[in-house]
């Protein structure tokens, strides 16, 4: 007799092009969910590998060969009628030409499009790390000089996603500090949130970054922000998060670090297993690096967040 409580399992496939659009086709009117739009993929066959479940639904679906995918993040949701557990895999490379081999409707669409799609409510989380790259910096200093010069440092490494968090700086020179950043970020398409505990009031930013004082204090998602972030360092705070709508969180620390010397890590079994337990993508801080990347991957984490792993040797 099947396990009535076990969730269906689904391999699913963020699949992006050469020009990093996103795949997504449209559920037919009869199926669970019917008419709304999702990414393709499909239920696990007994005795059948994610992996290969994920190459066998894309290939029937889409036509595609999968040639490359990580792991990007895994959703565990009860819709009342049926309980899901979405295997996402980022699938970067793929052989052939993909078509709707089911005569579904599908697009091609632009990170930026998600929101002219209705998707079923376990793919909110899904959308927030499809749009999300595999690394979020933190910029500090201890002056407006070394800020702007740190700034221009992760600039030249490709990020596209970083935290305003000069918490050194004098108050009086947070704004103006602020504003030349955020010009410098626009110039290359950055997203930059700005740290919730610094007070600066603007609406400029793309997002707001909340330390786990602030994320405690808040009973609803902060409005008017693209992105909404929040630092957790256990489970009670990533839950948390993910009750305000927030959409990611940076979890610390997971290995040591000489800032807080006394701060026992968490290790990368223990941020594999709180992973598990929350529909959110999680960035790993504290003590890691770039070359850390595969090992945030395999746990789950959406990538890794840091401060000098990101500042280059001048």
């Amino acid at each position: 007799m099947p396990d009535t409580n076990k969730p269906l399992h689904v391999a699913v496939g963020v699949i992006r092009d050469a020009q990093n659009r996103i795949l997504i086709t449209q559920r037919a009117k009869n199926a669970h969910q019917g008419g709304l739009w999702e990414f393709p993929g499909g239920k696990l066959e007994a005795g059948e590998a994610v992996q290969q479940a994920l190459a066998r639904e894309l290939a029937e679906e889409v036509g595609i060969k999968v040639q490359t995918a990580s792991p990007l993040i895994k959703i565990n949701h009860d819709y009342g009628d049926r309980h899901v557990l979405l295997d996402v895999w980022n699938v970067t490379a793929f052989a052939g030409q993909a078509t709707a081999c089911e005569g579904q409707a599908m697009r091609w669409i632009d990170t930026e499009q998600f929101g002219a799609f209705a998707f079923p409510a376990a793919n909110q989380p899904i959308i927030s790390a499809a749009q999300l790259p595999d690394f979020y910096a933190i910029l500090e200093g201890r002056s407006a000089i070394e800020v702007i010069s740190n700034c221009r440092r992760i600039l030249a490494t490709g990020i596209k996603l970083m935290q305003f968090r000069a918490k050194s700086l004098p108050s009086t020179d947070l704004l103006s500090v602020f504003e030349q950043v955020l010009q410098l970020c626009q110039q290359q398409n950055v997203s930059l949130l700005i740290n919730a505990d610094l007070g600066i009031e603007t609406d400029s930013a793309q997002g707001i970054h909340l330390s786990s004082r602030a994320l405690l204090a808040c009973d609803q998602r902060p409005p008017a922000y693209r992105w909404v972030a929040a630092s957790c360092h256990n489970l009670q705070e990533l839950r948390h998060a993910e009750a305000i709508g927030a959409n990611f969180a940076v979890l610390a620390p997971i290995q040591a670090t000489t800032s807080h010397p006394g701060v026992a890590p968490l290790g990368w079994d223990t941020l594999a297993s709180l992973l598990e337990c929350v529909n959110l993508p999680v960035f790993a801080l504290g003590g890691l690096g770039q070359c850390d990347l595969e090992k945030a991957l395999a746990a789950g984490a959406q990538g890794i967040a840091g401060i000098s792993a990101f500042l280059p040797e001048v």
